[in-house]
């Protein structure tokens, strides 16, 4: 499971019929990515009901996330590589133009400590 991408993020095709495509995250699942406006297959609906007719329909399917890379300045693809910050803290770092770009941090909320819930018994 790549950990890199999540929802909203550009990537970029590497693989498969619409290489080199570039579109937005719309979901991902464990393995899977929909992409807009990449993967469109034509689906045949029947008709339902009287007044209906039958249409044919454009749809996104999803691709295989080893297909896609993050494309952070929406043009090119790089490697995100984490950085360790601190014991809370990671970055996603790539490289552009011999420079280190952050692309997103993350933080670790603070662990808060749960007071005692147990009660004395008393006779």
């Amino acid at each position: 499971m790549n950990k890199k991408i999540r929802s909203g993020d550009k990537v970029c095709v590497i693989a498969g019929n619409d290489k080199g495509k570039i579109g937005l995250v719309l979901h991902k699942t464990i393995d899977t990515v929909l992409v807009e406006g990449i993967n469109i297959k034509t689906k045949h609906v029947k008709p339902q009901g009287q007044n209906k007719q039958g249409e044919i329909i454009k749809v996104e399917r999803p691709i295989d996330i080893s297909n896609v890379m993050l494309c952070p300045d929406g043009e090119t693809p790089a490697k995100v590589k984490l950085n360790m910050v601190d014991a809370k803290d990671k970055e996603f770092v790539y490289e552009s133009k011999g420079k280190k770009v952050v692309y997103r941090k993350t933080l670790k909320p603070a662990k808060v400590k749960a007071k005692s819930t147990t009660k004395s018994k008393t006779k």
